[in-house]
């Protein structure tokens, strides 16, 4: 790969990313406090961990493409007891990393990087880093409803927000 095709794949992934954040942070944010210990199986992870991966696995990649290195991971601070612990978070490490892809350069991007699951380029794990976080706000959303709670939008309006605007004479 060409630094100028690892540029163009960074412009074509950027508004993909910003899409996916807001949307993960939609999904965390919405994890009722009283439900973060929530799991629908015992071998499953907790809401709160699961809140937790998303936005820590996010912050673990990150480091990677923008330092070219992967970190040892973290264990979640003891700080974070809520979700919304975690969207507070999840904002601040959003706020540092994301000037950081947008100033990657093309070399960067094509670097080759070595990873626990094999050799890549950079940018190959920015995709990777995008689809981990969908997979795994797939699943939290799905712990929504069994919560209680209501299910944001994700791609385009979901039943909740249909109905909430039907509620209120809008749809």
């Amino acid at each position: 790969m060409q630094p100028d095709q690892g540029t163009t794949v960074l412009h074509f992934l950027l508004p993909i990313l910003e899409n996916e954040i807001a949307t993960n942070r939609r999904i965390i944010a919405a994890v009722p406090a009283n439900k973060a210990d929530y799991k629908p199986d015992d071998r499953s992870m907790s809401a709160l961990e699961l809140c937790w991966h998303i936005a820590a696995a996010e912050t673990f990649f990150a480091s990677a493409i923008t330092t070219g290195a992967f970190p040892t991971p973290g264990k979640m601070p003891e700080t974070i007891k809520t979700p919304q612990d975690v969207v507070a978070w999840y904002d601040g490490e959003v706020r540092n990393n994301l000037p950081k892809f947008k100033a990657l350069t093309g070399e960067q991007c094509v670097k080759v990087l070595q990873s626990p699951i094999g050799a890549l380029p950079v940018i190959a794990f920015l995709n990777i880093m995008i689809n981990h976080s969908v997979h795994h706000r797939g699943q939290l959303s799905a712990y929504l409803r069994p919560m209680g709670a209501k299910v944001p939008s994700i791609y385009g309006f979901s039943r909740d927000d249909k109905e909430a605007m039907q509620a209120a004479g809008k749809a």
